[in-house]
């Protein structure tokens, strides 16, 4: 390789190394340096109006900061907090209705809705419908066309009860779908159906204690909040403890189903023998008010409500009004005896008929001349009679009488719909010489038949006035009472000694005159006859048309309990008390005595 001179290789280090220098005029560089004057303005221009904007934005954030922090802060937060809270009430069952034999009468229990889906069976339309028929006893043709009209979503039953879901569910079947819910169940059918009423769709009470009892029953339930995850769902364990556990309190009636079954069969029984319109019993203990037997004829299944005749829902012993005829004498004498005009051996001329003003007034039975003592006068029903003790009142006393004893008010019962009973104006009362007459026989004013089984309760207890009902009240498990409710203190109407000479009377109506067929071998009862005519709406009364009706006291030695059995519209020529209502009274008073455990009389 020839080799380069020495010289030669340092000229072309000087070559590398060198930087070529720029040749300017002295007119070029005043031309450059003057357009550098005019650009660092135009940077600082621009400078201070990037650091304008950011300081903007800066105070822009930190105000909106202030605003969502300071200002909305509290808001928001509470905001914040609502989206991932839930508020919660969870479902509580209604409290059971028992009897006061601890029988259960209403209850909640889990049903399951029954859906079908006919595009996930794993077998033919006609293979299902063969299997499941039996069980939800449908015809399995039906089902077959339900089936074929719809691909999903199918109510099959709507309320299938636990034991038959389980059989279903037991089949392993596809396409079939069960969401529980809670129904109200009333074990007894149409059993006690006139006092505990019945709950809608909406699980709100609409009849009996279902309706007026409705703060006790319904358990109150705390709404709960509880947190939400990212995705909705709830976050159980931030759930208060215990917020789902609910008491064990239930709903205790005076109500005996034992005496209730005896009596509905008893009055069903003559109602279809003279093929009455309705009829109705009561049982109350008249020492404090407990209604023992409540039974109305016709009336409905509390489980099939939406399939009865909804003038059944209103419990007519309760709501209507009647005139009580002579169920009401009893009463009358004791307010005469009450007032001295009276006395238990005092005589009374009886012919038959008696003139007042310008009406005559006859007895219900022809009879000839007669003289009558005032047993004998309720004995024989003499109306009559009756209109000769009243005379010898003054009006005013009788009609302030006739309104302590409540008549023209309402009774403060637990019973809903219950209606005030009907009186004339003082006025009219006192000026019209009739309006007494009437009265003394149980014509021309009216009450309902729960009033008139308190009146005659105040001739059982010694004289005072006690308010019917049928809760007892709120007990736990294991039986202790946490709540009973505040009836009206009792008032004194008549002295005992009143009270029991009226009862010792009504004793000898059941063993000589009109209710013998209310005697039951071995005891005392006293009782009382009623025949009256059927008042109209529209005035006066139903041509043809009666009520019958037998109350009775027992024991008489001893009085405690009243029983009234009513029955309207009764057919036939030989329909009266003593015919239609006094064997309803008789049997429930053979079924009253064993669960009472009510002593014979020796004397008897």
């Amino acid at each position: 390789m020839q080799k380069l001179p020495k010289r030669n290789f340092q000229n072309l280090q000087n070559l590398e190394f060198q930087r070529p220098r720029r040749v300017s005029s002295p007119g070029t560089d005043e031309k450059v340096a003057g357009k550098n004057e005019d650009y660092i303005p135009k940077i600082q221009s621009r400078l201070l109006i990037v650091w304008g904007i950011l300081i903007a934005a800066g105070l822009g954030l930190a105000f909106s900061v202030y605003q969502l922090q300071i200002v909305q802060g509290a808001k928001l937060t509470k905001r914040a907090r609502n989206q991932q809270m839930v508020n919660l009430r969870p479902f509580m069952p209604r409290r059971p209705v028992i009897d006061r034999t601890n029988s259960i009468l209403a209850i909640d229990r889990p049903v399951y809705t029954l859906y079908a889906h006919p595009k996930l069976f794993g077998r033919s339309n006609e293979e299902m419908a063969k299997q499941i028929a039996p069980i939800i006893n449908k015809d399995a043709a039906e089902l077959v066309k339900i089936f074929k009209n719809k691909r999903s979503g199918i109510i099959v039953v709507s309320a299938l009860s636990e034991d038959i879901a389980d059989r279903l569910i037991s089949l392993r079947l596809d396409g079939l779908e069960f969401i529980q819910k809670y129904s109200r169940f009333y074990p007894q059918d149409d059993l006690v159906a006139d006092v505990v009423g019945y709950v809608n769709l909406d699980r709100r009470g609409q009849a009996g204690v279902e309706y007026s009892q409705e703060k006790f029953l319904e358990r109150g339930g705390e709404t709960v909040r509880l947190s939400r995850s990212g995705n909705g769902s709830l976050m159980p364990d931030h759930a208060p403890e215990g917020f789902l556990h609910f008491d064990d309190f239930q709903l205790k009636l005076t109500i005996d189903s034992r005496l209730q079954r005896v009596a509905r069969a008893a009055l069903k029984k003559q109602i279809d023998t003279f093929k009455a319109k309705r009829g109705g019993v009561i049982v109350m203990d008249a020492n404090d008010g407990s209604i023992l037997a409540l039974v109305t004829q016709p009336t409905y299944n509390p489980n099939k409500y939406s399939q009865s005749d909804i003038s059944l829902f209103r419990n007519w012993l309760v709501a209507d009004l009647y005139e009580p005829g002579s169920t009401f004498k009893p009463l009358n004498i004791a307010i005469a005896l009450e007032n001295g005009v009276i006395q238990p051996e005092d005589v009374f001329n009886d012919p038959g008929t008696i003139k007042v003003s310008d009406r005559t007034i006859k007895n219900a039975e022809r009879t000839g001349y007669r003289r009558l003592n005032i047993a004998e006068i309720l004995q024989t029903s003499s109306n009559v009679g009756m209109v000769q003790i009243i005379q010898r009142l003054k009006p005013s006393l009788y009609y302030n009488w006739l309104e302590r004893l409540g008549i023209g008010q309402k009774i403060d019962t637990d019973l809903p719909f219950e209606v005030g009973s009907r009186l004339k104006n003082q006025e009219e009362f006192i000026n019209s010489s009739i309006e007494p007459a009437t009265t003394s026989f149980g014509q021309g004013f009216s009450l309902t038949p729960l009033q008139l089984v308190q009146m005659h309760g105040a001739l059982a207890n010694g004289g005072k006035l006690v308010t019917p009902h049928v809760i007892q009240g709120l007990i736990d498990s294991k039986g202790q009472m946490h709540h009973s409710p505040d009836f009206p203190k009792p008032r004194q109407i008549f002295s005992s000694t009143t009270a029991q000479t009226v009862v010792e009377m009504m004793e000898t109506v059941v063993d000589q005159g009109s209710g013998k067929a209310a005697k039951i071998p071995g005891y005392r009862i006293g009782g009382k006859t009623g025949t009256a005519e059927k008042a109209s709406p529209k005035g006066g009364y139903i041509s043809g048309a009666r009520i019958t009706s037998f109350v009775s006291i027992l024991p008489v030695e001893s009085p405690r309990y009243v029983v009234l059995a009513v029955v309207d519209e009764p057919k036939g020529a030989n329909a009266y008390g003593s015919t239609v209502a006094a064997p309803i009274v008789k049997t429930v008073m053979e079924t009253l005595i064993p669960i009472e455990q009510i002593p014979p009389n020796p004397a008897k």
